[in-house]
């Protein structure tokens, strides 16, 4: 019968290729006569059957539909479909499994995409717990958090859970009782509430199984010739099969790879190789798939590319990759295949790994002109189908324009409002000079409401709720983190304590201070590392949240990387031994582990250590000798990405490229009253509105970000994603802070300390007694907030995505860190 309904696809096709309601028909009662048919032949009613055929939207009613993964970071839908003339019919992308609030804000983001491009979701779930531990109410919490993001509502989805199940390389490979059980609890949860959501199984291709030298012993039923290990000779799939009864459609990763054990290497595919290999007739021992598993009411989705590296010999890009999509469409249009029902092109320039030192690029049309435009030729010709395969429920080409008159609109009250402050400030009336800046000079309280208010960003960051706070700080002024604030502003005070000190008492005062000053910092930074180490594995502190790091894509790893998860604490455990492994004792003295929210703290001991020496020179007026070789630094470590030490933070914070940002603000520090009367002249005031012009423009620009935005979260369209994520890429990567983030930090910091110099007096009244406090004890609302993030991330209220019930908890904590300061709450114990 498969066959039967193939040789009717391939009819619709000649007759009508966008599906008539004939078609439909016809479909229909093909699967009618299939399932009678069983019923007839087991004794069971249709009504009785095990098996859940997917919604129609979900299979093409003729040929197969083109579907794509991209790199989500760095591309999207609509560059796609740009590239292509069209949309794909079908879109991949993988969440972790359970939801983390990021992963929830992509899949909206994914989700509002797809949609508007009138496409359909595939979404890869990627397990972060043990298959054991992955019951109904994580399942349940999936499914809840699913029907609240999906676009549009209740849209039929494919859902494949745990793919590549019977690799080494998935975390949760090769373990076929907990994978079955873990799938079957999943696939309940789903079909009980979502009907038009269909559960895919998805294994990786056999051909190498057990994809490893050695043979293992076999457990769990993975033994299925009988000779008590895991070898060629078992079966690579049956052991991982969850049942009809849970399994809607079945998936197969299946790559052109030829590199096997010889290094990497281009190669041309052979004529047959991808139906020998779907069909288990190329000789490697692999069952014959597609005949086993895909039927009428499960159709076959193939997640495949071919291998192809620029750095090594071989034939050449279009030789290797036409060969296999040439094929894979012909398998299609002629119907060698049952019930291929969606190919799957894994559409990215860099991919899973590499081997050896070779990249590998899977791509179509991220490469050369000459390989895209074969490839939408023959694309073009074939029976894929592409999108958009059903209504498009994004904006449309006039809510589009209205959101672009919108953000100009915005973009000129921003711009007309830093004009009239300037214009207001710089005239010098009466009331402006009333409103003016008028403190003590020990105490500069510009800069502590300014370090108070990068703390906020700090806190809101690392709490990681989804909420109104974390949508208005994210980068808010600009592509700037509290992180870039909160070091630049250190420097700055040091700068600006210490030289007093350096006239005084010379540089053995200044020594011993910031000797003992770094100690008491290193010694904090020990206790905090072990402490949180000990509190994550209390059983319902949900630990992981300071333990791990999920990547943003954001960092040195590029947007390829989002998702990635890091454990911060790998080998702590051994700590707990008897006797004590002395390299984690190491570790631990190196601060090579502790929470993410916390390791900037190890860059902060080696800065203290190494100014007293910037603080020499800048006393002899060698300043520009030492901005001059800070500088220098900063390209050393921006170019090569050198590491100095092993600790933690250079992961997050490499020491050659941040110190940077720590001395240009003790310069400015050291020498804030000469910087305060340059910018008092002509020509300064001149570069001050300059650069006020330029800080409205980051900002501005900033609020163009689309990367995942969340539900209800603004964003303006002044500039097309594409353009944006190709320029953050280049000029703001935050981890080795790439120039235009640099640049930015400075000059935010430039503005909002005139601003607030300008309107000292009603920017203190709205939020100067909060702010100040908190600025006056960054360090001690630094440590205390790593405690709240761990005690957040355990109440199960919170992790729901709500962002009501966050933002007030936002709210809760940053008003109890303000009465903890203001009530000096364990101060004699905290450092300040």
């Amino acid at each position: 019968m498969g066959r039967e309904r193939r040789r009717i696809k391939a009819h619709d096709r000649r007759t009508n290729v966008h599906g008539a309601p004939s078609v439909r028909l016809a479909k229909t009662v093909s699967s009618l006569l299939v399932a009678l048919f069983v019923a007839l032949t087991v004794g069971v009613t249709p009504a009785a059957a095990t098996t859940r055929s997917p919604s129609d939207d979900l299979v093409p009613a003729s040929g197969a539909y083109f579907g794509s993964i991209l790199d989500w970071g760095s591309d999207s839908v609509a560059d796609q479909a740009d590239r292509l003339g069209s949309p794909s019919a079908l879109y991949q992308r993988e969440v972790a499994y359970p939801l983390t609030d990021a992963e929830r804000t992509y899949l909206a983001g994914f989700f509002q995409q797809t949609a508007a491009a009138g496409a359909i979701a595939l979404v890869v779930l990627r397990p972060t717990m043990p298959l054991a531990d992955l019951g109904e109410a994580q399942a349940q919490d999936f499914v809840a958090a699913l029907q609240e993001v999906s676009r549009p509502a209740g849209a039929p989805v494919y859902l494949s859970f745990a793919p590549d199940m019977n690799t080494t390389w998935a975390p949760w490979g090769q373990r076929p009782a907990a994978y079955r059980a873990a799938f079957q609890r999943f696939a309940d949860v789903v079909h009980d509430r979502l009907p038009r959501a269909a559960v895919v199984w998805s294994p990786f291709w056999g051909g190498d199984y057990p994809f490893r030298g050695d043979a293992p012993a076999a457990a769990d039923g993975a033994d299925t010739d009988g000779d008590g290990v895991l070898t060629g000779g078992d079966d690579p799939y049956a052991p991982y099969y969850p049942g009809d009864a849970s399994v809607d459609a079945v998936g197969l990763s299946l790559y052109f790879d030829a590199t096997g054990g010889q290094g990497a290497r281009n190669v041309v595919p052979g004529p047959d190789d991808f139906v020998s290999r779907l069909t288990g007739t190329d000789g490697s021992g692999a069952p014959d798939f597609s005949g086993v598993y895909a039927s009428a009411e499960r159709p076959l989705l193939i997640q495949t590319a071919a291998f192809y590296s620029s750095s090594v010999g071989g034939p050449s890009e279009i030789e290797v990759k036409s060969a296999w999509w040439r094929q894979i469409m012909a398998a299609v249009g002629s119907g060698q295949v049952d019930d291929l029902d969606a190919v799957v092109w894994q559409e990215t320039a860099t991919t899973r790994g590499v081997v050896g030192e070779t990249v590998i690029d899977w791509s179509v049309t991220l490469t050369s002109d000459d390989v895209r435009s074969a490839f939408v030729d023959d694309l073009r010709s074939s029976d894929l189908v592409l999108g958009p395969v059903r209504d498009r429920t994004g904006s449309s080409a006039a809510s589009s324009q209205a959101s672009g008159a919108m953000s100009w609109a915005v973009a000129a009250i921003v711009a007309a409002l830093a004009a009239a402050l300037v214009i207001f400030a710089v005239r010098g009336s009466p009331r402006a000079r009333r409103w003016r800046y008028a403190g003590v000079p020990s105490r500069d309280a510009r800069i502590d409401l300014f370090r108070g208010l990068a703390i906020v960003f700090v806190v809101v960051n690392h709490l990681g709720l989804m909420s109104f706070f974390q949508i208005g700080t994210q980068e808010f002024l600009g592509v700037v983190s509290g992180a870039e604030l909160f070091v630049l502003l250190s420097g700055l005070v040091l700068g600006l304590v210490y030289r007093p000190k350096l006239v005084s008492g010379g540089i053995g005062e200044v020594v011993i201070r910031t000797f003992g000053r770094s100690a008491k910092l290193y010694r904090t930074a020990l206790a905090v590392v072990v402490l949180i180490f000990f509190l994550a594995l209390i059983p319902f502190l949900r630990g992981q949240a300071v333990t791990t790091f999920t990547d943003q894509g954001t960092g040195a790893a590029g947007p390829g990387a989002t998702g990635r998860v890091y454990d911060l604490y790998a080998g702590a455990d051994r700590l707990l031994q008897y006797p004590v492994d002395p390299q984690v004792v190491v570790d631990f003295l190196l601060l090579r582990m502790g929470p993410w929210q916390f390791n900037v703290m190890g860059l902060y001991v080696v800065l203290l250590l190494l100014s007293p020496l910037v603080l020499w020179a800048l006393g002899r007026r060698w300043w520009p000798w030492v901005l001059g070789i800070s500088a220098t630094l900063y390209v050393v470590g921006y170019t090569t990405r050198l590491r100095l030490l092993p600790s933690q933070f250079e992961d997050s914070f490499p020491l050659l490229v941040w110190q940077l940002l720590f001395v240009v603000g003790m310069v400015a520090g050291f020498h804030r009253r000469e910087l305060l009367g340059w910018f008092a002249t002509r020509t300064g005031r001149f570069v001050l509105i300059a650069l006020v012009v330029v800080a409205v423009a980051l900002m501005l620009f900033s609020w163009n970000n689309p990367y995942s935005p969340a539900p209800g979260d603004p964003r303006l369209s002044l500039v097309p994603d594409n353009t944006f994520r190709d320029v953050y890429a280049t000029l703001f990567e935050r981890t080795y802070l790439a120039p235009g983030r640099l640049v930015n930090v400075l000059v935010v910091v430039v503005v909002m300390y005139a601003l607030l110099t300008a309107y000292w007096k009603p920017i203190s009244t709205v939020a100067g007694r909060f702010l100040v406090p908190l600025g006056e004890a960054t360090l001690y609302v630094f440590i205390m907030h790593v405690f709240f993030a761990l005690a957040v991330a355990s109440i199960p209220l919170l992790n729901e995505g709500d962002l009501l019930y966050n933002t007030l908890a936002n709210v809760l904590i940053l008003a109890l860190l303000w009465v903890m300061v203001r009530t000096r709450f364990l101060f004699g114990v905290v450092p300040r």
